[in-house]
C-alpha cells in the first residue's frame, strides 16, 4: 500500500444527534417527502449533525430551502441545545424574509420540540412539520447535504480546534456548496446560480 501511495480511510466516530425520547408536543408530517417545490420559501428542512475536533464535538444545525437546495441558515456550537437550532432558523428568516405559511420540516428531536423553537414558528405563522420516528427518508434532503459535507470535506480533515472546524464548514457552505457545487436536481447548477437564473421565470409564471 505504501509503494502504491494508498492510505486507509478510517471511519469517523459516531455521535447520535436526535433525542426523540421526550414528552414534548410534536408536529404532524406536513411535508410527506414532497421535496419538489416550485418557489422559494415554500418549504424548508432542518437538521443537526456533529463534527469531531481535538477539543471535542462541534454541532452544526442547518436550514435548507427545498426550492434551490440552498443552505439559508446555519449555526455551530459545542452544545446541542435548542438555541443552536433557533439561531440557525433566525438566520434563515433574517436572510430570506419568508411569508406566513412556510412549511418548516425537521425530525422529532427535543430541540425542535422545545418551547423556544415552537415560539418562533408561532410568531411568524409558519407550519411545523416533523418526520416519523426513525424514518431518515422523511428528511432526506438534509441528510444528503450532511453526507456531501462529510464526504467532500470533513472526513478529509483533522480539526485541532472547534474554531478551525467552524471556519472550514463556513467556507464549504458559502464558497463551495451554495456558490459552486453543481446539483443534478438543479440541472447541474449551483443553488445560487439556480436562484439567479430561475427567478425571472418564476416571477413571470
Amino acid at each position: 500500500m505504501k509503494e502504491a501511495n494508498v492510505w486507509v480511510r478510517y471511519k469517523k466516530k459516531y455521535k447520535a444527534t436526535t433525542n426523540s425520547d421526550h414528552n414534548k408536543p410534536v408536529y404532524d408530517n406536513e411535508l410527506k417527502q414532497d421535496f419538489d417545490v416550485q418557489r422559494p420559501n415554500q418549504a424548508w428542512v432542518q437538521d443537526i449533525t456533529y463534527i469531531w475536533t481535538a477539543e471535542g464535538w462541534l454541532y452544526l444545525a442547518v436550514v435548507i430551502d427545498l426550492y434551490s437546495r440552498k443552505v439559508v441558515g446555519w449555526s455551530m456550537g459545542s452544545r446541542m441545545k435548542a438555541q443552536l437550532v433557533c439561531d440557525a432558523l433566525t438566520m434563515a428568516i433574517w436572510q430570506r424574509k419568508p411569508k406566513a405559511g412556510l412549511i418548516i420540516h425537521s425530525d422529532q428531536g427535543v430541540q425542535y420540540a422545545s418551547h423556544q423553537y415552537r415560539r418562533i414558528l408561532r410568531l411568524h405563522k409558519f407550519v411545523g412539520s416533523m418526520s416519523k420516528k426513525g424514518c431518515c427518508w422523511d428528511n432526506a434532503v438534509a441528510e444528503s447535504f450532511f453526507g456531501s459535507l462529510k464526504q467532500e470535506r470533513v472526513h478529509w480533515r483533522n480539526y485541532r480546534t472547534r474554531y478551525a472546524a467552524q471556519q472550514d464548514v463556513l467556507n464549504y457552505i458559502t464558497m463551495w456548496y451554495n456558490s459552486q457545487r453543481m446539483h443534478s436536481y438543479l440541472n447541474y447548477q449551483s443553488p445560487n446560480e439556480f436562484e439567479r437564473m430561475d427567478k425571472p421565470l418564476k416571477e413571470v409564471a
